[in-house]
This record gives C-alpha cells, structure tokens and sequence, in this order.
C-alpha cells in the first residue's frame, strides 16, 4: 500500500482506520489529540501509561463524533481473570462508554481460552467488540497469521516492534503476510527506537540523525506493513508524524541510508527488552550494552 494517507479496513471488523495511530505514554495534551483527530488520525490507543489528558480527548471524541473514532484498551495481566474488572475500571476512570478493541499485551506465547471467554463476556456486555495481540515472540505470530487464514483466529490486527533498527519482522512475519490471503491487520511501533534514531550523538561518523517524520516512513514503506503507532509529547511531534503520511514512501537512496544508521545503532546499542529473536543476538554480543 504506497499511499500513506489511504484509509485501511482493520481485519474483519468493517472499522476504517487511518494508517497512523497515538498513543497516550508521553503526554500530549487534549488539544493536540483532538486536532490530529480533525485531520483524520482516528486510532486512540489508551495503553500503557494512561494519561488523562488522552482521555480526555476521547470523552470530548465521544461526544459527537464516536462513530468515526476506534479506542483501545490494553491489557498486560496474565490473569484472565482479572481482565474484567481492569476494563471496568478503565472505562470509569477514563469516562467513556466502551472500546472498540481489547488488546491483549506482550504475549510471549498463545493465550488460553479462558482470555477468549472473557473477551466474549466484554463483548456481550457491549464494553470491547473486537480483540487484538501484541508481542515480543516474532517466531510466534506466524501461527496467528495461519490462523486467521483459516478464520481461526479472534485476533483482528497484530502489534509488533519495527523499525529501521529491529528489522527481524522480515524475516520472521512479513513474508507469511499475503496480499491474496485474509490476514490480521500488521500495526507496528517504536519507529524511532526510543529516540536513538534521533539522537546525533549516536550517529556513526558522518552521518546526520534521523527525522521523526522519516522514520514514521521507514516503517509504513514496508509493504506488509498496515498501520504504525506513534507516542506524541506535543503538537510538534504529533504533526511531524502526520507529515510522514502526506510525504510518503522512502526512495532507494534514503533507505539505504537508514538502514545503514540502524545497522550501526544495533551493534553498538542492546535493546533493554529484546524480542525473542533478537535475544541470541544481544547474548552473543552482536548487540553490544553502551551507556545511553
């Protein structure tokens, strides 16, 4: 998909969404939210850190234009359980009605049925309606994949780690996501590897830093790749991640080139949490420690 400001059907749902996401850890205010929803960035993730600031802009979302917004709610627990109540109480302290999508976070192997029951217990009290998965295990989506294939999977779109950096999704989930094949929708994140891709101190010689905005294109310009989510601090960096969608596609040249800075920051910098396939790796030195 070349155009970055085409809208994407997320897996089976029938729910349209732009091919940019936020996320609510750092902190963006209301306002900045609000206007990236006015210019049709419509995937609010209330994920790992809550701020209330982004719940706010989903209650003032809510209030006339809901029917054009997806929210999502993510869950680490490892307690089915317990997942009930974690959203009740979400949904009170955030003040809105209900989510689109439940996301089941960094899940390392399949989850049992008992997170299925209790997606279907939400879905039927009309809190969540569809159910999502991150993970940090890359050799183990492929099974999701083969699954939806077969409409064996309740799973409408998958999380991952990718970007110029952490490039191991090509080789162990992009090539087992085809065009002529149903499969879940591939959203990606961490475009900027926490920053080091920005960060001129961490450039090998001669090189210039990386800009937020082409790093957001990186990513999408894979082809397998649906949507990427972005973590705004401010309207700065919120709008540099919507220029990355007006902008496009990286040529040859520019790839090429951030290929070369992300080869250079994986061998000098170890990620603090690797993912699976990237943990032989970092042990056997490839990725060496360097204080960041």
């Amino acid at each position: 998909m070349n155009d970055f400001q085409d809208r994407i059907e997320i897996g089976r749902t029938g729910l349209t969404s732009s091919r940019l996401g936020i996320g609510s850890t750092f902190n963006a205010s209301s306002s900045v939210i609000e206007e990236a929803f006015e210019q049709g960035i419509n995937y609010l993730y209330w994920g790992t850190v809550r701020q209330p600031g982004f719940a706010e802009a989903m209650r003032n979302i809510e209030k006339s234009k809901r029917d054009k917004a997806i929210f999502t709610i993510q869950s680490y627990s490892n307690d089915s359980s317990t997942i009930e109540k974690e959203v009740e109480d979400t949904l009170q302290a955030s003040g809105v009605e209900r989510y689109d999508f439940l996301l089941l976070g960094n899940r390392m192997s399949v989850p049992d049925d008992s997170f299925i029951e209790v997606f279907h217990k939400l879905r039927d009290r009309n809190l969540v309606s569809f159910l999502s998965l991150s993970s940090h295990n890359r050799p183990l989506i492929p099974r999701f994949i083969a699954d939806y294939e077969r409409n064996e999977s309740p799973y409408d779109f998958l999380m991952l780690r990718y970007n110029a950096v952490h490039r191991g999704a090509e080789t162990d989930v992009f090539p087992f996501v085809r065009e002529d094949k149903p499969h879940p929708t591939i959203q990606v994140y961490t475009a900027t590897r926490w920053g080091h891709l920005l960060d001129p101190t961490k450039m090998p010689p001669g090189e210039d830093p990386v800009s937020a905005c082409d790093c957001y294109r990186y990513s999408l310009s894979h082809p397998a790749v649906d949507m990427i989510l972005c973590g705004p601090a401010n309207r700065a960096q919120m709008q540099e991640a919507i220029a990355a969608l007006k902008r496009g596609p990286l040529d040859a040249d520019e790839r090429e080139r951030i290929e070369r800075i992300g080869k250079h920051l994986y061998s000098q910098y170890a990620p603090a949490y690797p993912d699976a396939g990237d943990a032989p790796d970092v042990a056997s030195g490839r990725a060496a420690s360097a204080a960041t």
